[in-house]
């Protein structure tokens, strides 16, 4: 029988926009701010148009958080847990720690045109779909398994959190609360029923566009060169400073060794970040007259680490080593639900075992 073909597309939009870095998310955040800022009215028209094209940007958000939450999977072995806590310390809790000190001194307008909450909302996260192509190639199982980091940290909660303790923001414990809710809803049901994780997986490619689209209908397009411009540098001291970081963590805590470099590919920014400052401004209004610079700067920075990451990372690797002939072979990202224990068997039989880099 005749092997079913493939829907062809007259033009290849989908693909198009995921051969741009974050262009699932970019791409409609700016068509959105072009409609916002040029033929607002169409926003005004009511009923369904408005509100999935102007008020739709919170619910689909909190749906996907609740899909995410859902890929997180209770069973994973010890060094998978380990390299999630090394990359979630290191990624997200000390640079987040920083610039909450950083804005305990200067105050939330930040430094050089860059407030506390575009530069949380740059840091503090990492972008999973990156780390997963990045470690299938590169990694093994622990590096995979350790897109938890990623399914945790993605989303607003962790700069609510730090927002919120530091004092810098007015945040409610009940906001917090709130925000991870969805998340853990989801990890009960996705733990409880595999078949809803399977159902829910497509919702990211689903419902970014929309709520990217809503985003950018906010964002006024005279503010974005001046963000764009400052996001680049936020995008490349994210990469560096919150590389840096991650790299510490697998030398000398996980002892990587040459394959230490691995860790820098998670110093991205997610795309989902972008929502971060308007949900921020939601739950503390003080911070409103800041969201329009600090989504710009976001967007720029989800471009930036995700170009500038993989390629310090693999220039790290490859100067310390850890490029090996085994490295050339790609190796499929496999679901963190069904990491192995130990070893690798997910690598094709010729590769030999590693004793001593990966130890």
């Amino acid at each position: 029988m005749a092997a079913e073909s493939l829907p062809t597309s007259r033009i290849p939009l989908f693909d198009g926009m995921n051969r741009i870095p974050g262009g699932l998310m970019l791409i409609p955040l700016i068509l959105g701010s072009i409609v916002g800022t040029f033929a607002p009215g169409f926003l005004e028209l009511g009923s369904f148009t408005t509100a999935l094209f102007a008020e739709s940007a919170l619910p689909l958000i909190a749906i996907l958080i609740f899909a995410t939450g859902m890929q997180i999977t209770a069973k994973a072995s010890g060094p998978v847990l380990a390299t999630t806590g090394v990359i979630l310390l290191f990624k997200t809790i000390i640079p987040a720690s920083l610039i909450a000190g950083l804005g305990l001194l200067i105050g939330v307008d930040g430094i050089l045109g860059i407030s506390i909450l575009a530069l949380l909302a740059s840091f503090d996260n990492s972008n999973g779909g990156l780390w997963l192509a990045f470690t299938g190639r590169y990694g093994d199982y622990r590096d995979r398994g350790a897109y938890m980091a990623s399914a945790i940290n993605d989303g607003p909660f962790f700069t609510l959190l730090f927002l919120g303790i530091s004092g810098l923001g007015n945040i409610p414990f009940l906001t917090l609360l709130a925000a991870v809710i969805p998340l853990i809803l989801g990890f009960i049901v996705g733990n409880l029923d595999a078949k809803w994780t399977e159902v829910m997986r497509p919702v990211p490619n689903i419902v970014i566009p929309f709520f990217a689209f809503a985003l950018g209908t906010g964002i006024d397009l005279r503010n974005v060169i001046t963000g764009g411009l400052s996001g680049i540098f936020v995008g490349i001291a994210a990469t560096l400073i919150t590389g840096a970081l991650v790299y510490i963590g697998y030398r000398f805590i996980l002892r990587r060794g040459a394959k230490a470099g691995i860790g820098i590919a998670s110093a991205t920014t997610a795309g989902n970040s972008i929502a971060t400052p308007a949900i921020v401004a939601a739950a503390d209004p003080t911070f409103a007259p800041f969201v329009e610079i600090a989504t710009a700067q976001v967007a720029s920075a989800v471009l930036v680490t995700a170009i500038f990451a993989p390629l310090l990372a693999t220039w790290v690797l490859k100067r310390q080593g850890g490029l090996d002939i085994d490295d050339a072979v790609g190796i499929t990202p496999t679901s963190t639900s069904e990491l192995p224990p130990t070893g690798d068997p997910s690598a094709p039989p010729s590769q030999p075992r590693r004793t001593q880099q990966d130890d």
